[in-house]
């Protein structure tokens, strides 16, 4: 299996964070999700890799071929890599005309006509044909992410790198955008998608590979056929709660019993409880290996 990139050793040091990971991958061909909690470094760790920041120690490695540097320098590494953030990366005065003129003067690979497909798609003029004088500061914040998705999406691109895309986004456009990096992924061969998420469960069903984070360093990563094959949903009794506790990797209880995530080399350890099992969604696991890693008391 090939890489839309590798890195090692990334360190980035504020004055009390550390954003350290010795190794780090994103397969290539695949929607990946970046997990973690507020100030796990996930937003850190995409501007690293999408080039926005710069002042890191560590290697990267794109598309098997080009390096950090090429990144900076090469416009065909840029061209190859789409971003989208949650920052207002459009000016308020701006008008979605100017937008359009900035995509087209900064990337060989954009496509004007499927920009424009893509804003009615996503009905960012709510039904109304296609307005080039619309205002950016007219948008809510929600059309202005739908407006940055038809941007970085009408460009011809291998890597997209996405930082919280759907929080902006109601649940129908969640649903929307999950269909939008299917049908990326499959209309172009070899293409991948690295997108954070506080929003697990509604982008569970396009999520291939999973990377959880807690203070600046990866706790779990893995496709996700395999992590639920590692990690099992259990319920039990609650006469059975304080045995349970030694093995479950975490669990949440009341007067009724107790549920939680099992680690599968762990299940034989319950035997003799009377405990009912099912596959645990990206989400309990998610927020298992979050509770077991988090700062904050539960």
């Amino acid at each position: 299996m090939t890489n839309a990139i590798e890195a090692t050793n990334i360190i980035k040091k504020y004055k009390n964070f550390t954003l350290d990971i010795p190794e780090f991958h994103i397969p290539r061909g695949f929607a990946t999700a970046l997990i973690g909690e507020n100030g796990a470094g996930k937003t850190t760790l995409l501007n690293i890799l999408s080039g926005i920041r710069l002042d890191y120690k560590g290697s990267i490695k794109y598309f098997d071929k080009f390096d950090e540097k090429d990144l900076e320098k090469d416009p065909e590494v840029k061209e190859r890599i789409g971003y989208t953030g949650t920052d207002n990366y459009f000016l308020p005065h701006w008008t979605v005309g100017q937008v359009e003129e900035l995509y087209g003067l900064l990337f060989e690979r954009f496509d004007k006509a499927k920009f424009r497909s893509l804003a009615s798609e996503l009905a960012i003029f709510g039904g109304a044909p296609f307005d080039a004088s619309k205002k950016i500061n007219a948008l809510s914040d929600g059309t202005r992410t739908k407006l940055m998705l038809a941007g970085t999406l009408a460009r011809k691109t291998e890597l997209l790198i996405m930082d919280e895309p759907a929080s902006p986004l109601d649940p129908l456009m969640r649903d929307k955008l999950c269909e939008l990096i299917r049908g990326y992924i499959s209309e172009n061969e070899g293409a991948s998608v690295f997108f954070s998420t506080h929003n697990i469960s509604d982008m569970e069903n396009v999520t291939d590979y999973a990377i959880i984070m807690e203070h600046g360093q990866i706790m779990e990563q893995g496709f996700v056929e395999d992590l639920k094959e590692k990690y099992i949903a259990v319920k039990g009794e609650a006469a059975d709660i304080e045995a349970a506790k030694k093995v479950l990797y975490s669990i949440t209880t009341s007067n009724y019993g107790y549920e939680g995530i099992c680690l599968a080399s762990d299940l034989d350890k319950l035997a003799g409880l009377d405990i009912t099992t099912e596959t645990a969604s990206l989400f309990k696991i998610s927020v298992a290996i979050m509770k077991k890693n988090s700062l904050v008391r539960m």
